[in-house]
């Protein structure tokens, strides 16, 4: 058991009022009152931490199945009280590699009632966990002890990819395949035929379908339209670099998990569009092929084979990757590289290998840049030191944009953003793709 605030406060008032009883009393006397009155007082501590024992609440916590990176996850304890109030202190002894909002939690549960008490951790790395006991100290009802015990919770946890931002994407793209505005974006965009509508104000002209108008018995009727979708069983080959320059910390995470997060929702955004889907892993070597395949199964597969996969401090060979993707990919694919790159120079096995895959195949370089060389290269300073470094920041992304335009100019497509914004970019760039047919 743990003294509470009042034991101290009573034990100094007992110290407190020994002097003023020496006034009345022999100093002996007064010494062996205050001795008496503090002895009390550490019994009485005892006796009321003993008496909680048996009224001690009952918790338990529901954690979620899958923990996902770099995303705050709800951890939910359930608290039941017996039958009287409890003045509660819990600390779960969550993974110490997690960052926590509340290290402890402080509640008061009325008696014979349940409560739940949530807080959120916020893991920055990938793989199982443990998970320990919850530490519980539950105040006496004469408020003069913490009795102190532990609940056996110990679980090994499994921290995943952005399960969450999958989540929201999943919703997002079957909100935009649906209902009207599934139409609005489908009108005059693809090459396949989906349906047949009614002409509606502000509808391209080009795509009313006389034969199929005129074939209907009934007059006064609008025209009909027809509405064309993009093409579907397409392939899409997503090569994710995990070498040297994927290990770099970018706002509290590695750049890999950045483009981890970013494959996965690409991955999951060719499914739901109707294409098949590849994704190779590679540093010197292909360390990990998953080949193209159709359906959201497949996402599930995808996450399995991707999840334990950590970058490693070797140097990428774009080369060879490019050449796995040929020899096994014998048909036009998108091939989406995400990785990172420096300047011309440092970089020109990638410019190689990509200016390889064209015009044969549509390569796509998605590069994951370093908010903090944005910040430092736009925030003007007039300190020499800083100066110095904002100097290095601005060389840095213009020595990019060279790179960059070589790519372009060898028909590589294109995309830089920042490594905490490359998903939703990434994706919507991939659906304008779609939309215009330009696989």
């Amino acid at each position: 058991m743990v003294p509470a605030r009042r034991v101290y406060f009573l034990l100094g008032l007992g110290i407190a009022i020994a002097p003023i009883l020496s006034l009345f009393l022999s100093i002996p006397v007064s010494i062996a009152i205050t001795l008496l009155f503090d002895a009390i007082i550490l019994i009485l501590m005892i006796v009321d931490g003993l008496r909680v024992r048996p009224l001690r609440v009952q918790i338990k916590r529901d954690l979620p199945q899958r923990l996902s990176i770099g995303r705050d996850n709800p951890v939910m304890l359930t608290v039941t009280a017996a039958n009287t109030d409890a003045i509660i202190q819990i600390r779960d002894y969550y993974p110490p590699e997690f960052g926590v909002s509340t290290p402890t939690l402080t509640a008061t549960i009325p008696a014979n009632t349940t409560q739940e008490l949530t807080y959120t951790v916020h893991p920055t790395q990938r793989g199982e966990f443990p998970w320990g006991n919850i530490q519980v100290r539950q105040l006496g009802i004469w408020g003069l002890a913490w009795h102190n015990w532990q609940i056996p919770q110990n679980v090994a946890v499994k921290v995943y990819p952005d399960l969450i931002g999958l989540r929201s994407l999943s919703i997002r793209l079957t909100l935009q395949s649906s209902g009207s505005i599934r139409q609005s974006r489908r009108m005059g965009i693809g090459t396949e035929f989906a349906e047949l509508r009614n002409y509606h104000t502000g509808d391209d002209l080009r795509f009313i379908d006389w034969k199929a108008t005129a074939r209907r018995t009934t007059g006064n009727t609008p025209p009909l339209v027809r509405v064309l979708e993009p093409e579907q069983e397409q392939t899409l080959i997503i090569l994710l670099d995990r070498g040297r320059l994927m290990t770099a910390q970018v706002k509290g995470l590695q750049r890999f998990d950045w483009g981890l997060n970013a494959t996965l929702s690409l991955a999951l955004a060719g499914l739901h569009r109707g294409d098949r889907v590849g994704v190779g892993v590679f540093d010197r070597q292909m360390h990990t092929w998953v080949s193209p395949e159709r359906g959201q199964s497949h996402l599930g597969k995808l996450i399995d084979y991707l999840t334990p996969i950590q970058p490693v401090l070797l140097e990428s060979d774009y080369l060879g990757a490019v050449t796995n993707v040929v020899q096994r990919q014998t048909r036009r694919a998108l091939v989406v590289v995400i990785t990172d790159l420096v300047d011309v120079t440092a970089s020109t096995e990638l410019l190689a290998a990509l200016s390889r895959l064209a015009p044969r195949y549509l390569p796509f370089c998605v590069t994951l840049r370093d908010p903090q060389v944005d910040h430092l290269a736009h925030t003007f300073t007039q300190e020499v030191t800083a100066a110095y470094s904002r100097a290095v920041a601005l060389d840095l992304l213009a020595q990019r944009q060279v790179a960059f335009a070589q790519l372009k100019q060898k028909g590589v497509l294109v995309l830089d953003a920042p490594a905490n914004q490359i998903t939703d970019q990434l994706v919507e760039r991939y659906l304008q793709l779609k939309a215009r047919n330009q696989l």
